[in-house]
């Protein structure tokens, strides 16, 4: 394995068992995410770059444009939850009670 490979690989799996361990603020979870979204956005230029794929050269750039939309859905969930429930706790919402 290369160290690029290597590199963002790590990032990833970094990113996840954040995700997974330390779920107790919303805010916390949405930068996991946001993390994992940003080492694939970086996997997937390096790779269209490295097979020289024309065609390919694209969709790096739509994966950023998707990873921006869930970043705003993230942040507007995160203020419509911190202002009905006080917190961005986890642990307090409910997804039962509207």
């Amino acid at each position: 394995m290369t160290p690029p490979h290597f590199a963002f690989s790590a990032t990833f799996i970094l990113a996840l068992t954040g995700l997974v361990f330390h779920r107790t603020h919303l805010l916390s979870a949405l930068l996991c995410l946001e993390g994992m979204m940003l080492s694939l956005f970086v996997a997937l230029s390096l790779w269209a770059l490295q097979l020289d794929i024309t065609n390919f050269l694209a969709s790096p750039l739509l994966l950023l444009a998707f990873s921006a939309c869930e970043a705003s859905t993230g942040l507007a969930l995160l203020a419509a939850t911190a202002r009905t429930h006080g917190s961005d706790r986890l642990q307090s919402l409910n997804l039962l009670q509207c």
